[in-house]
């Protein structure tokens, strides 16, 4: 049975999880296809999704109504109140989120970080502080204005207008400024000052060398862009699709080949 996936995104242009589960399902011998959907309003993906697919991944700006139309949430999506992977089952919309964890798996290779500011309060950036503190990590939150991280309330959040800066080992910037513009996530002199006692940055954005990992280079700091969190993420998707019945290890072999 030919089973139809996508991606719900705006934009949803340049992402490659299209090419990625194309590969999986080229090399597990599945009949399947992959696809990308515009989507302006997010209220349509319940409808769409049921309709058409068996399965999708959504990302930004529709992970929070993903999840608020959901039939079901399970795992730490409930926590995390953001939806990036849907599945049917007795034609309901099951949702789940794999970006926590795919992060989490792509920032293993860095040592002592303990302190660590996440910048943005959106979908992506509650699933990957939720999933961090309950590592055992120290997490603060900045974004651009208070409104937004009244729903942070477990942690220790700053807009830029009453940011006092610490030291952070690591800065994560969950934002889409640098994706499609050459803006930065926050002021630079913020980011300039931050950058001088850190270890790391991170940029959820992927393939693409932006503002924000470029001052970070300048600073000397290790940086690292989102291309893994998506490879991992989209694993874990890819198995959640066909009831985790694949070996994890064999479907990053079959993905990996998109960023080559």
């Amino acid at each position: 049975m030919n089973k139809k996936f996508t991606i719900f995104g705006n934009p949803v242009k340049h992402s490659i999880s299209p090419k990625m589960h194309g590969f999986a399902i080229d090399g597990l011998g599945l009949d399947a296809s992959y696809s990308k959907t515009l989507l302006e309003d997010g209220n349509q993906i319940k409808e769409i999704f049921l309709k058409k697919f068996d399965g999708a991944n959504v990302t930004v700006p529709h992970k929070e109504i993903a999840f608020k139309l959901c039939d079901e949430v399970r795992g730490v999506a409930k926590d995390i109140g953001a939806v990036n992977t849907l599945i049917k089952e007795d034609n309901k919309m099951i949702g789940y989120n794999t970006d926590a964890s795919g992060f989490y798996e792509s920032i293993k290779e860095f040592s002592d970080i303990k302190d660590i500011l996440i910048l943005g309060a959106g979908g992506t950036s509650k699933a990957i502080s939720l999933y961090l503190k309950n590592k055992g990590f120290n997490i603060t939150i900045l974004n651009r204005s208070q409104k937004r991280l009244d729903s942070f309330s477990d942690f220790k959040t700053f807009s830029w207008d009453d940011f006092k800066p610490e030291k952070y080992d690591m800065i994560i910037n969950t934002t889409s400024a640098g994706l499609s513009d050459n803006n930065y996530p926050a002021p630079k002199e913020i980011l300039e000052d931050i950058f001088q006692n850190a270890k790391v940055a991170v940029d959820v954005i992927y393939n693409k060398n932006t503002p924000f990992l470029s001052l970070a280079k300048g600073s000397d700091l290790e940086t690292k862009d989102g291309s893994d969190m998506l490879l991992f993420q989209g694993v874990k998707a890819f198995n959640l699709f066909y009831g985790e019945k694949f070996d994890e290890g064999e479907i990053e072999k079959f993905m990996r080949q998109a960023f080559n």
